[in-house]
């Protein structure tokens, strides 16, 4: 009922959405090249949504190219209708994403100059994709842990971007460098919500 009210006074509605896909199999490691290169080009746009909105979009086409090492997914979210509540949350699932096993990113020059030269291969790279968005999207809206509603979902955030309804975007990954390596072990401690698909 709150729903059809605030419509109804023309207020906006605000959904706060968080994606979690792990993918694994010996060819994941390009994609983290994909995610780097985002996560540097959001560190140089400083914030500008356009650039942030088609990062993701390369994101989500590398994504849907890459089903065959979908493994498991999850996804949250939350309708608000207060834009301050809204951005409150995004900081929330912000920290706690970053917070999670190896997704901290260091690109600090130094951080290169210890590596061995022989990197293992990681089999398994976790993307945490957070969004804020207007308006109602019922491809997003729903449970992505199946193939179809998850392909369906990565779409939808692209048409998202090109409609100019994205407020925030993060993208998290883990591991976050080449060279580090997420296990088995670490995905189920640190990544507890993720559904087999």
């Amino acid at each position: 009922m709150p729903d059809i009210f605030n419509k109804m006074i023309g207020r906006t509605r605000y959904v706060v959405f968080r994606l979690f896909l792990h993918l694994a199999g010996s060819e994941v490691a390009p994609i983290l090249g994909v995610l780097n290169r985002g996560a540097r080009d959001a560190i140089d746009a400083d914030g500008d949504l356009q650039v942030l909105g088609e990062g993701l979009v390369e994101l989500c086409e590398t994504l849907l190219r890459s089903d065959e090492y979908w493994l498991s997914a999850a996804n949250e979210g939350d309708v608000f209708w207060s834009e301050g509540e809204a951005g409150d949350y995004v900081n929330d699932l912000f920290t706690d994403s970053a917070e999670r096993y190896g997704a901290d990113l260091d690109f600090s020059p130094e951080s290169d100059l210890n590596q061995p030269l022989s990197i293992p291969v990681t089999r398994n790279v976790v993307v945490m994709i957070t969004v804020a968005y207007e308006g109602e999207v019922p491809e997003l809206e729903t449970d992505l842990a199946n193939i179809q509603a998850l392909k369906e979902g990565l779409k939808a955030l692209i048409n998202l971007h090109y409609k100019h309804k994205l407020r925030a975007i993060q993208v998290h990954f883990s591991p976050a460098q080449l060279g580090d390596e997420l296990t088995n072990d670490q995905l189920l401690q640190y990544y507890p919500e993720l559904i087999p698909l």
